[in-house]
């Protein structure tokens, strides 16, 4: 991020160029989502996927570890999270976790073989309701009460089994742990992407704080909380957006996360079998949640110019025509990075999350924000 943003959303690096930093560097550090098509890119002995990395200098930081093709530059890519110097690693259950007194970062995985449908539920719906209780489990133990963002990868997310597309298991599951551990389903929930791999198992990486975030939803969009039951028994449980306010190292933010965002209008998906004008649809949905954003940001700044992009994209064949959109709406001040993933509807081709922070003039302006 350029001069202007806090220093929460950190560098874009290749796996081995993550590992190869030093102390102090590393003890700033939160967390990481690691995208890499090769199971080992330069992990070494030290590697324990999905769940952490132990650095040289001994830090341990939980790094979200998946099997997808970097489509651009490079072969693999790190998103990676800081937060305060003193900042502590810990496991809980199956959730490996750093948090700094203010944010909480974590990584969980959950294996769906050895499961059987048990009680009604597959074995994806068991391990999504698993992950979610034991990462609220945690966050409810630690008092960390409020998740700003859920990052969510499972293989074949469009397949069918037990007679239900896998992403409507997942839902199942998803919507099930809320209720379970009494959060809320609608409204002030948190900004999401679910993805598909092509194998792995179900990695679930979050980000939660001690202050209340607000939800953001698009007006031109129905919320994803309320789609009607065509799209499965339960609804997906996302905001389009969250926004967050908070302080890091005694400076005040903003912060906005950009859930996975694509070509859907009211609940329909718009343009199938058209990747230039599904991408286009899909910005115009990014640029209205921006517009949503400044009516209630502290400071309306956020544009579309000032985003850190990731970009799914069904087919590496589409990744050509779905820059050239990007560079026609955006221009040469586009960030970004392109992924090669299954969207959650089958006739999705792109789907885009974007995050930026912008830091605030004091902190008693954040108070008086926070009310």
């Amino acid at each position: 991020m350029d001069g202007t943003v806090s220093p929460l959303y950190g560098e874009d690096l290749s796996i081995s160029e993550f590992l190869q930093r030093s102390a102090p560097w590393k003890n700033n550090v939160l967390g990481a989502l690691c995208f890499s098509a090769v199971a080992d890119d330069g992990a070494g002995a030290n590697s324990d996927v999905n769940h952490k990395e132990t650095t040289q200098a001994g830090v341990e930081i939980p790094c979200m570890r998946v099997f997808m093709q970097r489509l651009d530059e490079a072969n693999s890519f790190c998103e990676i999270w800081y937060g305060g110097a003193r900042s502590q690693y810990g496991k809980c259950g199956d959730v490996h976790y750093r948090h700094d007194g203010n944010l909480l970062f974590g990584v969980i995985e959950q294996a769906e073989t050895g499961l059987a449908k048990s009680s009604g539920k597959t074995p994806l719906q068991q391990a999504c309701e698993s992950a979610y209780q034991q990462i609220f489990n945690l966050l409810d133990a630690l008092q960390y009460p409020y998740v700003f963002r859920f990052w969510n990868y499972m293989a074949d997310i469009n397949g069918h089994s037990f007679g239900m597309e896998r992403y409507q298991q997942f839902n199942l599951g998803r919507q099930d742990a809320f209720m379970a551990c009494e959060r809320s389903v609608v409204g002030n929930i948190p900004a999401a992407c679910a993805l598909g791999l092509a194998k792995g198992p179900l990695t679930v990486a979050f980000l939660a704080g001690r202050v209340a975030p607000l939800a953001i939803e698009n007006p031109r969009q129905v919320s994803a909380f309320k789609y009607p039951s065509q799209y499965g028994p339960r609804s997906p449980t996302f905001a389009r957006a969250c926004l967050a306010r908070m302080s890091q190292n005694d400076k005040p933010y903003e912060v906005l996360f950009i859930s996975g965002t694509a070509s859907i209008v009211g609940h329909l998906t718009c343009h199938p079998d058209d990747v230039i004008a599904q991408t286009h649809e899909t910005i115009t949905n990014i640029e209205a949640i921006l517009v949503e954003t400044n009516r209630v940001a502290y400071q309306p700044q956020f544009c579309l110019a000032d985003l850190h992009f990731k970009i799914y994209v069904r087919h590496a064949a589409d990744l050509a025509s779905i820059k050239s959109v990007l560079m026609e709406r955006i221009g040469n001040s586009l960030r970004a990075v392109y992924l090669q993933a299954d969207v959650c509807r089958y006739d999705l081709l792109v789907e885009i999350e974007a995050a930026v922070s912008y830091s605030l003039p004091s902190l008693s302006a954040l108070s008086g924000a926070q009310g």
